[in-house]
C-alpha cells in the first residue's frame, strides 16, 4: 500500500515510504518517445535510439540521487523499473551495472502483461509489494515518459506497526 503520511490507512502500515524524488527531461529527445494523436486515435513513438538515450543519461540520475543520502547502487535491495520492453530494461541494466537479478521482476510483468505504458511501472511495484522487501531497505522506482523524460524515486521498506 502506498498513501500519505496523512492517511487514516499509513499509521503503523508496513510498505515504502518516499524518501526523494528526481525528475528529468533529456534534451534533443522529442521524437524518441511519446505520442502521436491523429484521426484514428493514439499511436505510440518509439524510436529505435531509445535505449540509447536511456543508456546515455539514466545513470547520473540515479546515483545522483541516491549519493544525495548516503547509497550506491548496490545499496539497493529493490528495483521497480517500467517494463517498457527487453532493450530498455537491458539499457537500464547496463547504465547502471545492475546484476541481472535486479530486474527480474519488471521482466516478470513484461513477459505477463507486456508494456503497459506508464501503468507498467504500478504493476512492477504491485508484484515487488506482494513478493516482501526487507524491512528498512531502500528501493528505487524508474519510470518513463514522452520526451524522453525519466522519473527516479526513492523508496525505504518500513517494518509497519
Amino acid at each position: 500500500m502506498v498513501v500519505g503520511r496523512d492517511h487514516p490507512r499509513a499509521a503503523g502500515a508496513a510498505g515504502p515510504t518516499v524518501v526523494a524524488s528526481r525528475s528529468r527531461l533529456y534534451p534533443g529527445t522529442a521524437g524518441d518517445l511519446g505520442w502521436r494523436v491523429g484521426a484514428s486515435g493514439f499511436r505510440i513513438v518509439l524510436s529505435p535510439g531509445l535505449p540509447d538515450v536511456v543508456r546515455a543519461e539514466l545513470a547520473p540520475d540515479v546515483e545522483g540521487l541516491l549519493a544525495a543520502h548516503g547509497l550506491k547502487t548496490g545499496d539497493v535491495t529493490r528495483w521497480v523499473v517500467h517494463a517498457g520492453g527487453p532493450r530498455i530494461l537491458d539499457a537500464v541494466e547496463g547504465a547502471l551495472g545492475l546484476p541481472p537479478e535486479a530486474l527480474a521482476t519488471s521482466r516478470a510483468s513484461l513477459a505477463a502483461v507486456g508494456n503497459l505504458s506508464s501503468a507498467s511501472v504500478l504493476d512492477v511495484l504491485d508484484r515487488t509489494l506482494a513478493a516482501g522487501t526487507p524491512p528498512g531497505s531502500p528501493g528505487v522506482v524508474l519510470a518513463f515518459g514522452p520526451g524522453v523524460s525519466a522519473e527516479v524515486v526513492l523508496l525505504r521498506w518500513s517494518t509497519g506497526g
